[in-house]
């Protein structure tokens, strides 16, 4: 899973933070996860090129964004615009930002977003049925192509009939918790949101058990490189009405032909 941090560094902000694993393994190197700086070494990624002239993040590539942090914190309000404009000039690459603020994101849209860019998928948290009742109207209102839902940490049942019966959004996928703290994921919780799913014609994707997985009232203990072997084989997958990502055409060396307006 590629992914692009320009900058590091969260404030919690809900039940989901509680053991955040950015913190975790930030207080190993010895740092301080709510320190929030831009990250001068790979702030630029979308754009760093290879000897041979082609982009390091190859066209076609899902690459997601700010998972060391949130994309639309207001600590990182003067450096959105630039991280705003490479990813408009990447129009062959499908950008997926997760967020827990989805009440600052309108405020935080670039000048001549429109309806929304192809190659931005925004995709709020919602750990719990307080928060997808919190942030899922949120998300529907808001101005983009694609829209999903990350369930992860999945912390209790959901029930988001209502929010995906607004036609609005894509995608959903649920994971469990990982690092030290890691909370319960009930199979029973997965399995509703794949028939919510289902039923709503929306995709879904088990994704990822998590540390502590129950299942028909029994607990287990997942080790770390079976986590995603074994949510796979529960088969609770479908695809949704989001079409597939096609990036426009290249030229020789990577530079691309069709840019966004």
């Amino acid at each position: 899973m590629p992914n692009w941090n320009p900058w590091h560094g969260c404030r919690k902000k809900s039940e989901g933070c509680q053991n955040c694993y950015m913190y975790f393994l930030d207080a190993k190197r010895g740092l301080d996860g709510s320190q929030i700086r831009r990250n001068q070494a790979g702030f630029g990624l979308p754009l760093q090129k290879k000897r041979d002239g082609s982009y390091l993040v190859r066209p076609g590539s899902r690459l997601y964004v700010c998972m060391a942090s949130d994309f639309f914190l207001e600590e990182a309000d003067p450096w959105r615009p630039e991280a705003w404009e490479m990813i408009r000039s990447r129009p062959d690459v499908l950008f997926c930002i997760p967020t827990k603020r989805p009440e600052r994101v309108e405020r935080s849209l670039p000048p001549g977003w429109g309806e929304g860019w192809d190659n931005v998928q925004l995709n709020v948290t919602a750990e719990n049925q307080r928060r997808a009742d919190e942030r899922l109207p949120i998300l529907n209102s808001l101005p983009f192509r694609r829209k999903g839902v990350f369930a992860s940490p999945l912390l209790g049942e959901i029930r988001m009939e209502r929010h995906l019966a607004a036609g609005q959004i894509g995608e959903v996928s649920a994971g469990g918790e990982n690092y030290a703290g890691a909370r319960v994921c009930d199979f029973a919780w997965v399995e509703g949101l794949y028939r919510q799913c289902r039923e709503a014609g929306v995709g879904f994707d088990f994704w990822d058990t998590g540390a502590l997985f129950s299942k028909e009232g029994k607990l287990y203990r997942v080790p770390y490189r079976l986590r995603r072997v074994q949510a796979a084989k529960a088969g609770l997958h479908l695809d949704g009405p989001l079409p597939p990502f096609v990036p426009p055409e290249e030229l020789d060396g990577g530079q691309l032909r069709l840019s966004l307006s």
